[in-house]
C-alpha cells in the first residue's frame, strides 16, 4: 500500500485506535501535544511539519464527550494553520448524534451543529463508522465516508459456528441493520417490540419471530444504559432463546451499564474498539473486537485517491432473506 505524504495524528480520546491504524498502515503516529492549560483550556501544538501533507485525525467525539469535540477541533485548526493540505477527521463515533430531528418543540439539532463546527474548523472530509442515523451524512457539506463494522462483527461470530442462529433487531427503527446482519450469518430474523418510557429505560411489548430454541444474536449501533438491550435479553431468554449474544459497534456503557449487563441472562456482549473501555467497566462477558485495520484500509484508499465501496460489500456466497427488499440488500453500501 502507498501512504507517501500520509500522516495520522491522535487526541487523548482513543490513542490506542490511532496506535493499532499506525500499525496497520506500518507508519509512525504525528508529533502533537494535546494537554491542558492549568485552567483547564485544551492546548496543542503541532510538533512536525504538515505543509502540503495529506492528514488524517482520529478521534472519537465520546466520554468525556465535550472534552474530545473540542480536542478534535483545535488539533484541525492547528492543522490548516500549519498548512496541511489536506484534512480529513476520522471520527469513529461521531457523538452528539441522537438529537437529529426536531421532533420536540425548541429542542436543537446537534447531529447538524456538530457537522457544522468540523467543517469550520478545518476538515476537508469526515471518515466515521456506524452514524446513529443514516439522514445525519446529509448535514455535511464536505466528503463524508460512512463505514459500517458489520463484516468485522459478522467473521466473529462465523467462527463460532452458532447453529440455530436468529438476528433480532431491538426495534423496528433497526431492522434494516439486522436484516443485512442475518442475510450475512445465513440466519433468521426477529424484532423486538418495545416502548420508551424515558431515555434510560425502556419496555418490551412483544417479541416478532421465532426465537424459542435459538441461539440469538441482538444487533445496534449504541449501548448507553443498557436498559433497552437487558430487556430485550429477559424478553428473548423468557421466550425460550439459547444462548442469546448482543453485537454493538459503540459502547458507550453508561450509568447504570455495567451493572444491569451482570445481571442479565446475556452470553456475551461483543463490541468494537471505537470507544476504548475503561478497566473499571471491562468485564468477562466483554470481547471487544478492533475495527483499526477497516479505518486503516479506508484511510489507505483516501489518501491514494481509491474508491472504498469495496469495503461494504457482502460475501458473495451470502444468500438473500425471505422478504428481504432491495433497499435492505443494499443497507451497507451507503458509502
Amino acid at each position: 500500500m502507498k501512504v507517501n505524504n500520509l500522516v495520522i495524528f491522535s487526541g487523548n480520546t482513543n490513542p490506542q485506535l490511532a496506535k493499532d491504524i499506525c500499525k496497520c498502515l506500518k507508519v509512525k503516529i504525528g508529533d502533537a501535544l494535546v494537554s491542558e492549560f492549568s485552567e483547564g483550556e485544551i492546548k496543542v501544538k503541532i510538533r512536525q511539519n504538515v505543509r502540503g501533507k495529506d492528514v488524517f485525525v482520529v478521534q472519537p467525539t465520546s466520554p468525556p464527550v465535550n472534552d474530545s469535540v473540542m480536542e478534535l477541533l483545535i488539533i484541525m485548526d492547528a492543522l490548516r494553520r500549519a498548512s496541511a493540505k489536506r484534512i480529513t477527521a476520522v471520527i469513529p463515533y461521531y457523538g452528539y448524534a441522537r438529537q437529529d430531528r426536531k421532533d420536540q418543540p425548541r429542542v436543537p439539532i446537534t447531529a447538524k451543529l456538530m457537522a457544522n463546527l468540523i467543517a469550520n474548523a478545518g476538515a476537508d472530509r469526515v471518515l466515521t463508522v456506524d452514524l446513529h442515523a443514516g439522514q445525519i451524512q446529509g448535514f455535511f457539506d464536505i466528503p463524508l465516508d460512512h463505514l459500517f463494522a458489520v463484516n468485522t462483527i459478522v467473521e466473529y461470530f462465523k467462527k463460532k459456528k452458532l447453529k440455530d442462529l436468529v438476528v433480532v433487531s431491538p426495534d423496528v427503527g433497526g431492522i434494516k441493520m439486522a436484516r443485512a446482519y442475518a442475510k450475512r450469518m445465513h440466519a433468521g430474523l426477529a424484532i423486538v417490540d418495545k416502548r420508551r418510557r424515558n431515555d434510560i429505560d425502556a419496555e418490551v411489548m412483544h417479541i416478532l419471530g421465532e426465537v424459542k430454541g435459538k441461539n440469538v444474536v441482538l444487533v445496534d449501533d449504541i449501548v448507553a444504559t443498557a436498559g433497552s438491550i437487558t430487556e430485550a435479553v429477559n424478553a428473548l431468554k423468557r421466550k425460550g432463546a439459547k444462548q442469546i449474544y448482543v453485537a454493538i459497534t459503540h459502547a458507550l456503557l453508561s450509568g447504570p451499564a455495567i451493572e444491569r449487563l451482570k445481571k442479565s441472562e446475556l452470553k456475551e456482549l461483543v463490541v468494537t474498539d471505537t470507544i476504548p473501555i475503561p478497566k473499571e467497566k471491562n468485564f468477562s462477558k466483554i470481547k471487544v473486537l478492533s475495527i483499526a485495520p477497516l479505518l486503516a484500509e479506508a484511510i489507505t484508499r483516501i489518501h491514494n485517491e481509491e474508491s472504498i465501496s469495496i469495503l461494504f460489500k457482502a460475501p458473495t456466497n451470502a444468500k438473500k432473506i425471505k422478504g428481504a427488499t432491495d433497499e435492505d440488500e443494499e443497507y451497507f453500501r451507503l458509502g
